[in-house]
């Protein structure tokens, strides 16, 4: 029933989840520290960055994941000549492409989901920090981000698991990820429904330990209020 697996071991079965892993990783790794850039700009007490946090945000959680992939090579790289380090070697380019495209447009909802954990420290809190000489920075930094990443590593989960599953827009500018292989796959057997369970279960297999490992995570460092 699985024979036609055999055509596709790995490197390429197997390397096109291990593609999908790096993706995923590269592209948290930048959402979480954009992102959590964003969150600090939305809380600032300075109005431009506030006001560019926000639009930012506004912005980019209404334009689809595709648009912003697409752009990534075609208006980035075609237009503007961005190699990315890489003029000579394609794939590479649309790697980091694609790593650029998904940062940009997770670090959106990474920054909601922070803010969201900012406005649940007290803000007796930050008050007694600046009542000590703390500026905002300071403050930030040392007493509220600490307190709001403990508060939100549930939501923080539920991105990377949609991160995980958003990896596969790459497909759309040459990236060989799962998605990639499954297509291709899929054009060369008659076989639709078996092939897409095997991919369908190559997810599950990322993602689910993901959401456990976080969620028990979630629950130990819980901020007792």
């Amino acid at each position: 029933m699985f024979d036609f697996l055999s055509d596709y071991d790995d490197p390429s079965l197997l390397g096109a989840f291990w593609m999908t892993v790096k993706l995923t990783v590269f592209s948290g790794v930048g959402s979480l520290v954009w992102g959590t850039l964003l969150a600090a700009m939305r809380v600032s007490p300075v109005p431009l960055m506030r006001g560019f946090g926000a639009a930012y945000v506004n912005i980019v959680r209404n334009i689809p994941l595709t648009v912003i992939i697409v752009f990534s090579s075609l208006g980035l790289a075609d237009i503007f000549g961005m190699t990315m380090g890489a003029p000579d070697d394609f794939d590479l380019q649309g790697f980091r492409l694609a790593i650029l495209g998904l940062v940009g447009y997770t670090a959106a909802f990474v920054c909601e989901a922070i803010r969201s954990g900012i406005n649940t420290v007290p803000l007796g809190q930050a008050e007694a920090a600046r009542a000590i000489g703390l500026n905002f920075s300071q403050t930030l930094r040392l007493i509220v981000l600490p307190q709001a990443f403990r508060s939100v590593i549930g939501p923080l989960a539920n991105v990377l698991i949609a991160l995980t599953k958003n990896t596969t827009v790459a497909a759309a500018i040459g990236v060989a990820e799962a998605a990639t292989l499954m297509k291709t796959m899929i054009e060369n057997e008659a076989q639709t429904l078996l092939i897409g369970a095997v991919f369908a279960f190559g997810f599950v297999v990322l993602t689910l330990p993901t959401g456990l490992i976080l969620g028990w995570l979630s629950k130990r460092l819980a901020v007792k209020r």
